[in-house]
This record gives structure tokens, sequence and C-alpha cells, in this order.
């Protein structure tokens, strides 16, 4: 039998991969989860945000920040029985300058009763 946590990793992995994060959002995710970055985002003055609703948030800010021309997902990689990690990559243009770069980060997600109740990423 699959561990619960496990479950949940296969499933936002393959969300992420085929683009279907907002359904990923309504499906895995604890109405109150908590989102941490490595720094705050632009105009935010903490790198961490609690909700849904503010994660919902974030996403509609990358959306509108960046077009992505290619993206990756590497994992699930397990650890212990609530959390579990994922590296993504991205090839992304800057809307507002231009300017495209490539982008990974680890992110790291708590799973408790079967959603996904905290995510922290880290990048440079």
């Amino acid at each position: 039998m699959t561990h619960p946590t496990i479950t949940v990793a296969d499933r936002l992995a393959e969300y992420c991969r085929s683009g279907q994060e907002a359904r990923a959002l309504d499906e895995l995710y604890h109405p109150d989860a908590v989102s941490v970055e490595a720094a705050p985002m632009p105009g935010a003055d903490s790198a961490e945000v609690r909700g849904l609703d503010a994660i919902r948030r974030k996403h509609a800010w990358w959306n509108d920040a960046f077009e992505v021309h290619e993206a990756s997902v590497d994992g699930p990689f397990p650890h212990g029985t609530d959390r579990f990690a994922l590296v993504f990559a991205f090839e992304a243009t800057q809307r507002a300058t231009g300017q495209r770069s490539g982008m990974r980060e680890v992110a790291v997600y708590t799973v408790a009763d079967g959603r996904i109740v905290r995510e922290e990423f880290f990048y440079r």
C-alpha cells in the first residue's frame, strides 16, 4: 500500500508537469496552507504567506510576471512519512524587462491528513 504522502507527492508532480497547478491547489492543498519563499516577493514584507487564497495570488503574480518557455519537474523525493521535495527548472522571460533566463528551485512540501499544509522554496 502506498503511503498517503507519496500519493499526494505523485499527484502534485503530475499536475505540475501537465500545467494543472490550479487543480493541484484545489485538490491537494489545505485551506490554511503556508507558503514560504527564499525571500519576500516583490512588494511583500514577508517571505511567508498563509492561506490558499494567498498562494493562488502568488501563482497569479508568477503567471503575470513571467512567460515560461520550458519547465520540468524532477521527483518526488520522499523524506519520512510527512514530507517530500520536487526540483523545478524553468526557462522563462520576465515580461517587464524582456530578460530570458534559466531558474532552478527545490520545493519541500509537508503533508498532514492527506493535504499539503506547508511548502518551502529554495533558490538563489
